[in-house]
C-alpha cells in the first residue's frame, strides 16, 4: 500500500544547540506538521479488515490528528508512524508538534485533535479542573531531571543539596517542577531566596527553560528528554536523573489523552490506536537502530543522543495505560498543593488499552508482548 509522508520542520531553533541539532520554533509549531498522508479512509479499512489474521472492528474515524510535544518521549508515535503500524490498522493520522500542555489540551478540546500525548502532571491539573479529557494509554515513565551550570558541580548526579542558593528554571504544572518539589520536601530544603534554599523562576515551556541557562541569572533549569543529552554535550552537569531517585521509581512522564466524549464515541478508533502503539512498542524493543531513524526524522539530534534517551536506562517508552502509577502522582501533587483531589475514575479508561493488546496477543504472542501484559496486569 502505498504510503505518502510529508514532514516539515518540526524542532524549535535554538542558540545553545547549535553543536547539536536545531529544536522546534514554538512560534511556528501549530502550523507546521509532520503528516502522515495515506490512501482513502474507506480503502483503508478494506485493506486492514482483509489483512488482519483476526477480526477486528473497523474504527468509527479514520482521519486522526494526533499532536506531541518536541521530545524523545513520545516515540510510540513516530514508530507506529513511520513503521506504517497506523495504516494497517486502518488510520490515516497526521502528526502535528505543538510546544505546551495547554496548547495539547486546547486542541482537543477544540476538536482540532483526536489524541494527545500529554504530560501527566498537567493532564491530572486539567482534569481537576474540569476539563473533560480522558487518560487512554502511556507513552513514557521517567526520562527528566536536572541540568546545572558546570562551574557549580564537578560531577553528574551530585543530588538536589547542589541546587541550595541557587536560581533555577522550572515549568509550571509540569512533572519536572512536581519532582523537585518532592525531592526538595524530602530533603527538607525551603524554596524561597537565600542560601539554604532553592528559587525557582518559572518559565512557560521546557524550551524556555532550558534556554535560560544562558542567563547569567539562571544557574540551573528542568529537563526532559532530549534535553539532559544535549546540556552534558555542551558541558553542564546533570544534578539528578528521576529514574536514579528513589521517591521517583516508575514515575508516569505523560499519558495519551483524548477528550472523554471522543473516547466513548469512537472505542474502536481509539483500539485501533493501541494497537499500533503497541506494536511500536514491539518494535523499539526489537530493532533500536531503525527505531532511532524513525524518531530521528521528528526529533532531530544526532543519533548518540537519541539513542542515550531512550536506551541508556532514563526512560521507558510504553503505551501501557499504568494507572497505579499514576494515582500514586495525583495523590502526591494533591500532597504538595499542586491540585484539589477529584474522582479521577470515571477519566482514566484502560478497557480500550486492554482490548486492543488482547488482540494483537490473540493473533500470536511472544516475549514482548507478555511483558506487556504481565506489567499490565500488576499496574491495571
Amino acid at each position: 500500500m502505498k504510503k505518502y509522508i510529508r514532514l516539515t520542520a518540526v524542532l524549535v531553533s535554538l542558540a545553545l544547540l547549535t553543536s547539536c541539532g536545531a529544536l522546534n520554533n514554538p512560534s511556528e509549531q501549530s502550523a507546521e506538521y509532520s503528516a502522515v498522508q495515506t490512501e482513502a479512509p474507506e480503502t483503508l479499512a478494506a485493506d486492514s479488515a482483509e489483512n488482519n489474521s483476526t477480526d477486528t472492528a473497523v474504527p468509527e474515524k479514520a482521519d486522526i490528528n494526533l499532536g506531541y510535544l518536541n521530545s524523545t518521549a513520545h516515540l510510540l508515535a513516530f514508530v507506529a508512524a513511520e513503521e506504517g503500524y497506523f495504516t494497517e490498522e486502518g488510520l490515516n493520522v497526521t502528526l502535528t508538534q505543538f510546544s505546551s500542555a495547554g496548547e495539547l489540551v486546547n486542541g482537543l478540546e477544540s476538536g482540532k485533535l483526536d489524541l494527545a500525548f500529554i504530560g501527566s502532571v498537567p493532564t491530572l491539573t486539567f482534569q481537576s479542573q474540569g476539563h473533560d479529557v480522558t487518560v487512554v494509554g502511556g507513552a513514557m515513565t521517567n526520562g527528566h531531571g536536572y541540568v546545572i551550570k558546570s562551574e557549580y558541580a564537578e560531577k553528574d548526579e551530585e543530588g538536589v543539596e547542589i541546587l541550595k542558593g541557587r536560581n533555577v528554571a522550572s515549568v509550571k504544572n509540569s512533572v519536572q517542577d512536581a519532582e523537585l518539589q518532592i525531592l526538595l520536601k524530602n530533603a527538607h530544603i525551603e524554596i524561597g531566596e537565600g542560601e539554604d534554599k532553592v528559587n525557582i523562576v518559572y518559565f512557560d515551556s521546557q524550551k524556555d527553560a532550558y534556554a535560560a541557562l544562558s542567563n547569567q541569572t539562571i544557574d540551573a533549569a528542568s529537563v526532559y528528554s532530549p534535553y539532559a543529552s544535549l546540556a552534558k554535550s555542551q558541558g553542564y552537569k546533570v544534578v539528578y536523573y528521576c529514574a536514579h531517585e528513589k521517591a521517583l521509581e516508575n514515575q508516569p512522564c505523560c499519558r495519551q489523552v483524548a477528550s472523554t466524549a471522543a473516547v466513548k464515541a469512537n472505542p474502536n478508533t481509539f483500539t485501533a490506536l493501541e494497537r499500533a502503539f503497541i506494536k511500536a512498542y514491539h518494535l523499539t524493543q526489537e530493532d533500536h537502530e531503525k527505531t532511532i531513524a524513525d524518531v530521528k526524522k521528528y526529533i532531530d539530534i544526532d543519533d548518540e543522543f537519541i539513542e542515550t534517551e531512550v536506551y541508556g536506562g532514563y526512560s521507558v517508552s510504553s503505551p501501557d495505560p499504568d494507572k497505579k502509577g499514576t494515582l500514586t502522582l495525583k495523590d502526591t501533587i494533591v500532597e504538595l498543593g499542586y491540585t484539589e483531589d477529584y474522582d479521577i475514575e470515571p477519566l482514566y479508561n484502560t478497557e480500550i488499552y486492554k482490548t486492543a493488546l488482547d488482540s494483537i496477543l490473540a493473533e500470536g504472542s511472544d516475549d514482548i508482548y507478555k511483558s506487556l501484559e504481565e506489567h499490565f496486569n500488576a499496574y491495571e
